[in-house]
């Protein structure tokens, strides 16, 4: 449900995402290219999830926005793909790529030196500035903040007019997974959806039923259905202590292995926001542990994210790269 303007509630299909004859719109805050991403993203009102640690809760459960067409994204689209310094493939089409390639420090622009956890893989040209910092502009479209996606109809027609419109750009949605059944997964690879940066909240489903407001049931079945038809897949999982710690992170990791062990694997640092504003980050160990408790179950592709909260010191940052090495720091 999404607060609207008067203080009454209306779900989120019905009140940030409508349709004029055979025109799509959506009630969206911002889209811009976005830090760590490195892509251009759209971020959505309204949410088909009430998770208590919502880090979008002013726009994904407050009618907060503007509304665009389908046909509008397509030419925002254009613009950005005007300032795209990075050609990834479409395997790359992901978030989980972006560090690989850049730390967003913005050394190289503005001291003309590269700094010490620096890939060295860009040029500086290819360095640009956003409204989030520093970093390269990739070939992706991403839709983020709310996620209506149990509404395929809309993405795919946005999907579409955006590859129409440009040349080489990448669709990628980041989602609770909650809409992607087999039938909307149809719907939105007629459209050109590429990938997904799938977030599975929690493995035990009373915790997700109260973490997030509804059932996991389906969303566990959805990664093996994604690569199964051939779309990009990510998955991510934040470390919240005493609601999702190591042992449900190894249950999800145990599943995306079971689906390939190449597919990319973020383990986020949470950080206190919403109706868990008192609930307190995880601690560099719990992190490290969990990476290793994730590498140990034999995926190969395992970053930690959102270091930051974690690692506050420059001495927190020599242990982390000292026990899990530069290239999984997220």
């Amino acid at each position: 449900m999404v607060e609207m303007e008067d203080g009454s509630f209306k779900p989120a299909c019905r009140s940030t995402l409508r349709r004029e004859g055979e025109v799509w719109y959506r009630l969206i805050k911002a889209a811009h290219l976005s830090r760590p991403e490195d892509y251009f993203s759209i971020y959505q009102s309204g949410c088909n999830h009430s998770c208590l640690k919502c880090h979008s809760w002013d726009f994904s459960k407050r009618y907060n926005g503007f509304w665009v067409s389908t046909g509008e994204l397509a030419e925002m689209a254009v613009e950005y793909e005007g300032i795209v310094t990075v050609w990834e493939p479409r395997n790359r089409a992901t978030m989980f790529h972006a560090t690989d390639l850049c730390r967003h420090c913005g050394m190289c622009v503005v001291y003309g030196t590269r700094g010490k956890l620096c890939p060295r893989k860009l040029a500086k040209e290819q360095v640009v500035l956003s409204p989030q910092g520093y970093g390269p502009a990739r070939n992706i479209v991403s839709f983020t903040g709310g996620d209506v996606v149990c509404q395929a109809d809309f993405y795919a027609d946005a999907a579409e007019k955006i590859k129409d419109a440009c040349s080489n750009m990448w669709v990628l949605i980041e989602t609770n997974g909650y809409g992607l059944t087999p039938k909307n997964l149809d719907v939105l690879a007629s459209g050109g959806v590429d990938s997904f940066w799938l977030d599975i909240k929690a493995y035990d489903e009373e915790v997700y039923r109260r973490l997030c407001g509804t059932t996991n049931e389906w969303i566990l079945k959805v990664p093996e259905l994604i690569v199964d038809m051939g779309f990009v897949l990510e998955v991510l999982t934040l470390y919240i202590p005493g609601w999702v710690e190591v042992d449900q992170i190894v249950k999800i990791a145990e599943l995306v292995h079971n689906v390939n062990p190449e597919i990319p694997f973020t383990v986020l640092a949470f950080f206190p926001a919403y109706k868990l504003s008192n609930t307190r980050s995880p601690k560099l160990l719990e992190m490290v542990n969990a990476y290793f408790a994730v590498k140990k179950v034999g995926l190969r592709n395992v970053k930690l994210g959102n270091c930051g909260v974690f690692a506050r010191t420059q001495k927190d940052w020599d242990i982390l790269i000292t026990l899990v090495g530069q290239e999984a720091i997220g």
